[in-house]
């Protein structure tokens, strides 16, 4: 008995924990071969248009010198097509009011005012519908598809609407003759021209906004209500403590989406105001370049995608809108690299045989 007991505690001191194992090479070479179709697919409609871009911004563009009158023929223009955006600079001297140098700052406020007050009340109406069509009541799937009837529509189609809504002698203004407000021009007056392209991207989008939050909604399970209200919790306390938190990842999902689409705004303004009383996005300034000169074009778009892709950074990073479910890292134990304990003490049964021999 007691040389049974000796080797088996020397086969359990010399055999080495099992590890669970992962993906084999074939099954590595496999998933590989699934993804490869939309790897490639992406870096030909993605990757390739971007260093493309990047590669004729340090580019001059040919056509005809202003001050000579000659063709001239493009070549390395360094970092000169940056410069006449960012310091807005034409050639040797600043660029005179007017010309597309002239307005960038100009267009990056306005791209922004669209982006921070478009992006508050979509939140904000947004939030509110979600919580209308989260809850159960008679008709809900009617007034569900009624919500999302302005998003389903193009937005072309949604610019011209509002264009004939902002005419003169449209609506808007007749509304407004009721309460004894004088007509406004909608689509020239330099204020009213952004608020009503904020309006009718607010009226365009907003269903959008809360349908990813309506899907954040319906996750919080029913329980933590019920215990919230035998808890005597108001319904603001409810909506603070419980709803917001629990709803955060998908509303900051939500509100990545809509500020990456609204800093890329072009169709709404350029259907609705023709870029007049000082409505110029950057993307439409990007548009005009193109007609004069494509490197340059270039630079600003890539200054555009730097500009999106640094506000998609600080959202991911510490906004709380990184969607990937990652595993908590958690330290190596250390038990792993010491031995297993000896059989004396660690098999009761064949240390009490030994004993016993």
């Amino acid at each position: 008995m007691s040389a049974v007991a000796q080797s088996t505690g020397r086969s359990t001191k010399n055999t080495p924990p099992k590890k669970q194992k992962g993906l084999n090479a074939g099954q590595g070479r496999q998933g590989l071969l699934l993804v490869a179709p939309t790897i490639a697919f992406l870096t030909v409609i993605i990757i390739y248009p971007l260093f493309k871009a990047i590669q004729l911004s340090f580019g001059k563009d040919e056509g005809l010198d202003p001050a000579t009158g000659l063709f001239v023929e493009g070549g390395n223009a360094g970092i000169s097509n940056y410069t006449h955006w960012l310091l807005q600079r034409c050639g040797d001297i600043d660029c005179p009011p007017g010309t597309l140098g002239a307005q960038f700052y100009d267009a990056l406020w306005v791209t922004l005012f669209f982006t921070v007050v478009s992006v508050v009340i979509e939140v904000l109406l947004g939030m509110w519908f979600a919580m209308i069509m989260n809850r159960d009541f008679k008709g809900r799937g009617l007034v569900r598809a009624a919500i999302l009837i302005p998003w389903a529509i193009p937005t072309a189609v949604t610019a011209k609407l509002w264009f004939f809504i902002f005419a003169y002698d449209g609506i808007a203004n007749v509304l407004l003759g009721f309460f004894g407000i004088s007509p406004q021009l909608w689509t020239s007056d330099p204020w009213a021209a952004k608020f009503a392209i904020v309006i009718a991207d607010v009226w365009k989008t907003t269903p959008f906004m809360a349908l990813l939050i309506l899907a954040g909604l319906q996750l919080i399970p029913g329980d933590v209500y019920e215990a919230a209200q035998i808890d005597g919790a108001s319904k603001f306390q409810t909506f603070i403590r419980i709803t917001l938190p629990l709803v955060k990842v998908p509303l900051m999902v939500a509100v990545l989406f809509r500020t990456l689409d609204v800093l890329r705004i072009y169709d709404l303004p350029a259907i609705l105001t023709q870029g007049a009383g000082g409505t110029t996005s950057l993307s439409m300034l990007v548009i005009n370049q193109i007609r004069q000169g494509f490197h340059s074009a270039s630079a600003l778009s890539t200054i555009v995608f730097a500009l999106v892709a640094f506000t998609a950074f600080l959202f991911i990073k510490f906004g709380g809108a990184d969607v990937v479910q990652r595993p908590p890292k958690s330290a190596k134990k250390k038990d792993d690299d010491k031995p297993t304990k000896s059989a004396d003490t660690g098999n009761p049964v064949a240390a009490n045989v030994t004993t016993g021999a």
